[in-house]
């Protein structure tokens, strides 16, 4: 028997133990969408997410979504309304936060390989671009020429150390992220002179991170780091990202990060930021944080099957929707995402089996030899922590299966 990820505590169950979001009954859920698999994504938890971060960090810092956790339209309409803006990293999500109301001046869009069409697309919308080299800015500033317009440049910064115990490690040694610390001064003063709209630094050192510790360090070596380059370029930079960070508890021991920890943390270091600092803005950018407990990823079992002695739940859902619960997004050991049987959220467990999805290869597993109650064909299998990552970060063609569902409720 292996364990698995501690279940969200917002979830719960009616009284004939029927799994509930939105306070609504997960089969009914299932049913009216006609078909299993399927994601659901609370707007309730969302919201209570968002102002759950603002009542523990610095009023004074912003709040920006990152929106490759989770591109689904209608929660980025939804995350519109309570974030502070958008930070995206291609063409096409740059379209889609601007589909979803996102004014343009809240819009940063970051990543290495920006092609000339979207560097185009972005000054001509008035979108902050978060160089990401030399040559990038160079080109910007040339098709900001060609266009007539003043183009919005702030620069990411690869920063010489990363972030403690992150699970995706954005800083620190030689990186495609950003450029290098020491390159960004002189920079920084040919945009300046270019006559670009210098927008200040990106400084992301690291995501997926539970130690709180570790975090609020981070955010004072990049406060530190910031201050530094001010000082050299000799003008404050208009806005500091510090970038994100802030993990959730995917696996079996994993404990929730303290944020009230990290955000009296960062209010310190603000209130004691060095006087070049002064008149800059702050803002953190949070995917995951942000909507992974609110979403779950509900499939159908199909099939029950005993070999050698173990027991195989086959359903009609797998890691073509949910790859990085399989073991198979950067995890160097497999481990459970949390996993319940719908229709008996809360009862005991009663026997080990495997979790298994619905394509021809042995890594799709989506529950190794976990513990729950009895479960037959016909019944509904959620995984939690399921609203980043989940449907646009999986090879959904794969063997010709298709997308899964999509809705918030």
């Amino acid at each position: 028997m292996k364990a698995f990820g501690p279940i969200p505590a917002d979830f719960v169950a009616d009284p004939q133990q029927m799994l509930l979001i939105g306070g609504q009954r997960v089969d009914i859920l299932a049913d009216q969408a006609g078909d299993t698999p399927l994601f659901l994504y609370d707007s309730a938890m969302l919201t209570a997410r968002a102002a759950e971060w603002r009542a523990a960090f610095p009023p004074e810092v912003q709040l920006h979504y990152a929106m490759k956790a989770n591109p689904f339209a209608p929660l980025l309409a939804h995350m519109a309304f309570i974030v502070d803006g958008f930070d995206v990293a291609s063409g096409g999500e740059m379209a889609a936060a601007l589909a979803a109301g996102v004014a343009a001046e809240h819009i940063s869009f970051a990543g290495p390989g920006k092609r000339e069409r979207e560097l185009e697309a972005a000054i001509a919308a008035g979108v902050t671009l978060n160089v990401e080299s030399a040559g990038e800015a160079e080109r910007a500033l040339a098709i900001s020429a060609n266009l007539g317009m003043q183009a919005k440049l702030a620069v990411r910064v690869n920063p010489g150390f990363d972030l403690k115990g992150s699970g995706m490690k954005m800083g620190g040694g030689a990186k495609p992220f950003g450029v290098d610390a020491a390159m960004v001064p002189d920079l920084v003063r040919e945009i300046l002179a270019a006559g670009a709209d210098w927008r200040g630094f990106h400084i992301f050192a690291g995501s997926q991170a539970l130690g709180a510790e570790a975090i609020a360090d981070t955010q004072a070596q990049t406060m530190a780091l910031a201050a530094d380059l001010a000082s050299d370029i000799g003008e404050a930079p208009p806005l500091v990202n510090l970038g994100g960070g802030l993990g959730v508890p995917y696996f079996s021991g994993d404990s929730a990060v303290d944020i009230r920890l990290v955000g009296a943390r960062l209010a310190d270091q603000l209130a004691a930021r060095p006087r070049i600092l002064r008149g800059s803005r702050f803002a953190m950018e949070l995917g995951r944080w942000l909507v992974a407990e609110a979403g779950i990823y509900v499939t159908r079992i199909v099939d029950r099957k005993t070999s050698h002695g173990d027991i195989f739940l086959v359903t009609d859902g797998g890691l073509h929707h949910q790859l990085a619960a399989s073991g198979n997004f950067g995890t160097v050991i497999r481990r459970n995402y949390p996993i319940a049987v719908a229709g008996k959220f809360g009862a005991e467990p009663q026997e080990v089996v495997s979790v298994v999805g619905c394509l021809c290869t042995p890594l799709d597993r989506l529950g190794d030899q976990v513990h729950l109650p009895t479960a037959d064909v016909g019944d509904l299998i959620v995984l939690f922590q399921a609203g980043a990552y989940g449907a646009s970060a999986s090879p959904a063609q794969f063997l010709g299966q298709g997308a899964a569902s999509e809705y918030l409720v």
